[in-house]
């Protein structure tokens, strides 16, 4: 696939998710107005919709049809979106931006965007629960344990302990493997258990490519974060070293990171073997997720 053919497909995911979710919000009427507005500012404004795109793009490798994946693409989504919305938090990381504009709490308060986390967080599972599928239950499992106290949220409490200490690799790489890395399995296995039952050997040939992609993409997100500058991030540059949060950069270098970052690559799409030419695309992603400047 061509860079300019492989850019359209990632444009046309991307909206197909914003209008599946767009639906999810337009179907009923709001029962409090500003906590619908703030759910919508924390989840329709922009970003990468890189967790939807591999549930697509894994589903699609095994079989899946789009309209299959679409309830799996958009609660991944909304659970990463409540994930963003609270990490802004003043108790969390007190961030100004997200993805170009002004973060939830501080466009509306502090008490909405916990609301508006919450609300968004408990939504996914809603969506989730009216799709019709026969692997509905494992689909359920895999997102609550990619999210919760074993996984995103597990990994949030471990990078909060973290900030002012000095943690190994093993132990940043761990913190990373929950925080980023368990949402981003989550959606791959969605997108797989969408098309074929678990015992499927490619099923656990893309859950070793997520493992693999998920920590690359950390660690350039941390590369990002010292060489990269605000208008292009949409998020405020240099972050990390100013709130003293351990990093790639800062235990390897940002040439030892950004080795690191390859060699997981690599890895990534060596994993993708058992997929034969169907894996194309994701493999196009991997290579995409450590070249991007955002």
């Amino acid at each position: 696939m061509s860079p300019d053919a492989f850019a359209a497909r990632l444009a046309a995911d991307r909206a197909r998710v914003d209008a599946y979710l767009a639906r999810v919000f337009d179907a009923r009427q709001a029962a409090a107005p500003r906590l619908e507005e703030a759910m919508r500012h924390g989840l329709l404004v922009g970003g990468k919709r890189l967790r939807p795109v591999l549930v697509y793009l894994a589903g699609r490798a095994l079989g899946a049809a789009d309209a299959e994946l679409d309830p799996s693409a958009a609660a991944v989504e909304l659970v990463h979106a409540y994930s963003l919305v609270h990490d802004d938090l003043p108790a969390m990381d007190d961030d100004d931006l997200r993805r170009g504009q002004p973060t939830v709490h501080r466009a509306y308060d502090e008490a909405t965007a916990i609301l508006a986390g919450d609300a968004l967080q408990t939504l996914a599972f809603e969506v989730l629960a009216r799709a019709a599928h026969p692997r509905l239950p494992a689909l359920m499992l895999t997102l609550a344990q990619a999210a919760g106290r074993d996984g995103m949220v597990g990994g949030q409490a471990l990078d909060l302990a973290a900030v002012g200490g000095h943690p190994d690799v093993e132990a940043l790489a761990t913190m990373h493997a929950h925080k980023t890395g368990a949402l981003i399995r989550g959606a791959v296995r969605m997108g797989a258990l969408t098309a074929v039952v678990e015992s499927d050997p490619r099923v656990a040939a893309l859950e070793h490519y997520a493992q693999a992609l998920g920590l690359a993409f950390q660690i350039h997100d941390d590369v990002l974060d010292v060489t990269g500058d605000t208008r292009t991030l949409g998020k405020a540059s240099g972050a990390d070293a100013a709130r003293d949060k351990p990093t790639y950069p800062a235990l390897l270098g940002l040439e030892g990171a950004r080795t690191k970052a390859f060699e997981l690559t690599e890895e990534a799409l060596t994993a993708l073997a058992p997929l034969g030419e169907a894996s194309a695309p994701l493999a196009e992603l991997a290579r995409y997720m450590i070249e991007r400047d955002h």
